[in-house]
């Protein structure tokens, strides 16, 4: 703070000391200047204002069941690992299934050099089971709660006011790690751990000519359990004892390790597990990486028509709309941010062709967006409130839990969303100029409603891992579903 008061001081003799000298100084520039000198960093005046628009609900939530992948996440730096492990930097290469330590590499570099991340399975039991042991005795490896679910059910477990339940398959130490808020059906324990493998790279950070853009993780696994959804019917059968008024499923991503044929089995047989759940019971599906496109392309328009709300990320957005030829289909990847305008057409074409209209069936009428920079919330109109509450709520858990800290510090964060924007580059765009003291911007499309707000990113992160499903987690807290 210091430099900056100095800074203002100064600034204002000098102000003072012009308007003595130039007294027919023009008023608008005086003014100009003085609004300089005092103005509030859009950082400080962004995080005050989320506070005033974040507010509870008038209906939450009271008890939350979510399932079906759970596992421990060893978090590691991914540089530090592969050169233990006796490997050298290269070229960057995508594989769909790791089959070795070189595909590993190859995966771990190229999405590093995007700065994006990504979710492998490793096809080879022995190997995996060699980094796996490596990777957990390294010096500052870190053990944590990992798996879509358990991470969701373990945020929501911080409020008090609300009971969780979890099913996945809960080994001794995930037991031990979770939330004592947190119930775990018997059914839904089993003897040994699946153990996920986080490797973590910040920005800046080099590996021969490699430089990463910004923070990010590569996780990849060899899960046996979690890939068949061994706990979808345990889950659901639970849910009669338990009754939850939400439901949170994840985990079909984790099926990308199984065969065709066993995989679309599988599917069909998750299909009529959720259509077991009462419908008056709301469900979110929570995305996660993937590269099977049939698998992708089954699961929208297989699964999407049974849930209420979905959160994906940029990464998943874009396989998505290339899975099912939608809108800005032949975008191979993003150049940076996210273009508001692309994400905001393909979130849209989203919820038109497969959330609830006028003449379908489909009970999807939410979408929570979230990217490093920036979240949309898009919703039907007339189903859902809170919104601008809810978008802000996962704006700022964004940058308090990657740093680490209760509140928004606004010395560590930094703003990298454009505040000047377009809405979309199918139709007539409108333009949006977002002011930091009024960070929630909205537009309508058809009767849908868009809902904006940056991201304060932190400078440093702390722990990368989770954060999506933290954001999806507390844009749920504080979301509001109206009875039907």
């Amino acid at each position: 703070m210091w430099p900056r008061s100095v800074c203002v001081a100064l600034l204002a003799l000098a102000a003072g000391y012009l308007f003595v000298r130039e007294p027919e100084l023009p008023g608008a520039a005086l003014r100009y200047l003085a609004g300089r000198l005092w103005a509030e960093p859009a950082e400080s005046s962004m995080a005050a204002a989320w506070e005033a628009l974040i507010t509870r609900p008038a209906r939450p939530w009271s008890r939350v069941a979510v399932g079906v992948n759970a596992c421990v996440d060893v978090i590691v730096s991914g540089v530090k690992l592969l050169q233990a492990l006796g490997l050298d930097p290269g070229d960057g290469k995508d594989h769909a299934v790791l089959n070795s330590r070189k595909d590993l590499k190859e995966a771990f570099i190229h999405f590093m050099q995007k700065g994006a991340a990504a979710e492998r399975f490793f096809n080879d039991a022995e190997t995996f089971d060699h980094i796996a042991r490596a990777a957990s005795e390294y010096p500052g490896a870190q053990l944590y709660v990992g798996g879509n679910a358990a991470l969701i059910g373990q945020k929501l477990a911080t409020n008090p006011n609300l009971k969780i339940l979890l099913c996945g398959p809960v080994g001794p130490k995930l037991h031990e790690l979770l939330d004592d808020n947190v119930i775990v059906p018997p059914e839904s324990m089993q003897e040994t751990d699946e153990f996920h493998l986080i490797l973590e790279y910040q920005a800046g950070e080099e590996w021969g000519q490699l430089r990463a853009p910004n923070a990010n993780r590569f996780i990849f696994s060899h899960d046996l359990s979690n890939g068949a959804m061994n706990m979808l019917e345990v889950f659901v059968s639970s849910l009669d004892e338990f009754q939850p008024d939400l439901v949170v499923l994840s985990g079909l991503h984790m099926m990308e390790g199984q065969s065709r044929e066993v995989r679309e089995k599988r599917l069909l047989e998750a299909v009529t597990s959720i259509s077991d759940i009462p419908t008056d019971i709301p469900i979110h599906l929570e995305l996660a990486s993937m590269t099977d496109q049939d698998l992708m392309s089954k699961i929208m328009n297989q699964v999407f028509p049974l849930v209420n709300s979905v959160g994906l990320n940029e990464q998943e957005l874009l396989f998505l709309t290339q899975s099912a030829s939608g809108p800005h289909a032949s975008l191979g990847s993003w150049n940076g941010v996210p273009d508001v305008g692309i994400v905001s057409d393909i979130l849209f074409w989203i919820l038109k062709k497969h959330g609830r209209t006028m003449d379908k069936a489909s009970d999807l009428t939410r979408i929570h967006f979230h990217t490093l920079a920036y979240h949309i919330l898009v919703t039907v109109d007339g189903y859902w409130g809170n919104q601008i509450a809810t978008v802000a709520a996962g704006a700022r858990v964004a940058g308090t839990q990657a740093c680490a800290t209760e509140t928004i510090d606004t010395d560590r964060v930094f703003l990298k969303a454009p505040l000047e924007f377009v809405t979309s580059h199918t139709e007539a765009p409108s333009k949006i100029s977002l002011n930091p003291g009024d960070p929630v911007a909205q537009w309508h499309r058809e009767g849908i409603s868009f809902h904006f707000t940056p991201v304060l990113v932190c400078k440093n992160p702390i722990r990368t891992v989770g954060l999506g499903d933290a954001i999806s987690a507390e844009g749920l807290l504080y979301s509001e579903l109206y009875p039907q």
